[in-house]
């Protein structure tokens, strides 16, 4: 859990609004925390425990400490785009521990997401490696890197990446993320790498341009909606969640996960049109299921 400040304001981030429940929720979004001797930072906790609620999030696995929130600081350009810089000390984001962990997980825990400072900030990124060695097999695992250099030596990121992208089932990255992991190689062979890496299906975003999908023998790229930008915060995370719920709802959330062509082609065009919508207002704030209509 992190909040965002874009443009003078306070923005929650939101990634449970297109996938019911907390089921398929990422892993180390998990945290809801509060400063006991700080009235606003109970306040800011019950607020945003109250919207993971409200948005039918299972907070059975938060846990409550005394650290306050982290926070993303989100500085976005004249053309919708964010750049952020993130306050992490002394916050409560990276300290999930393996103690904290479930010893196991119940059947109707279909997936778990992961990824960005949660495979970077310590020790909850060895926590979350750990967490994907243990349930690798058990359930659908997808990574989403949403790289963030300078926080760790880079070869100890792609060494930590490379392993946790061994054991899941999708990996969802950016252009940019692909072109960090593997350099030199265009998105089309970097999915293919990471299929060879004992991925099931590959993703990798576009941004306008829509997205492209590797999976078995298939090979798709799908265009965006077209829509006028507010700003692309959340972008990545509704597009995310939005193809973790296409799966749910087509009965295809599963560890050897297998889908046809024209199903690859549906998942990613609805993981494109919830990224977009996202798109057309300010902040984190992915669509609702009513919303998920073509225009």
């Amino acid at each position: 859990m992190a909040i965002e400040v874009s443009r003078g304001r306070l923005r929650e981030h939101r990634q449970h609004d297109v996938v019911d429940g907390a089921a398929e929720d990422s892993a180390d979004a998990a945290q809801v925390r509060e400063r006991d001797t700080r009235p606003g930072e109970r306040a800011l906790r019950r607020d945003l425990a109250g919207l993971l609620t409200d948005d039918g999030a299972d907070l059975r696995f938060a846990t409550i400490g005394p650290e306050s929130t982290t926070i993303a600081v989100a500085d976005v350009d004249s053309e919708g785009l964010a750049e952020y810089e993130f306050l992490i000390q002394g916050t409560s984001a990276p300290n999930l521990t393996p103690e904290m962990l479930p010893e196991h997980f119940s059947a109707d825990v279909s997936a778990l997401h992961l990824g960005t400072l949660g495979l970077v900030l310590e020790p909850m990124a060895s926590t979350l490696a750990g967490l994907v060695d243990r349930e690798s097999g058990r359930r659908l695992l997808m990574l989403d890197p949403n790289i963030r250099l300078g926080l760790i030596p880079e070869d100890e990121y792609r060494e930590r990446l490379r392993a946790v992208i061994s054991e899941s089932t999708i990996v969802k990255a950016s252009d940019t993320d692909v072109a960090w992991l593997y350099p030199g190689v265009d998105y089309e062979h970097a999915a293919d790498r990471l299929l060879d890496e004992g991925v099931r299906m590959a993703v990798v975003t576009l941004g306008a341009r829509g997205a492209f999908g590797a999976h078995r023998e298939f090979r798709v790229r799908v265009t965006a909606p077209q829509v006028e930008v507010v700003d692309t915060i959340g972008a990545g995370d509704a597009f995310g969640a939005a193809l973790l719920a296409w799966l749910h709802d087509h009965g295809r959330m599963k560890a050897e996960l297998s889908l046809e062509l024209d199903e690859l082609r549906a998942a990613l065009e609805f993981a494109c049109l919830a990224a977009a919508i996202t798109c057309t207002r300010a902040g984190a704030d992915p669509p609702r299921r009513s919303e998920m209509l073509p225009g």
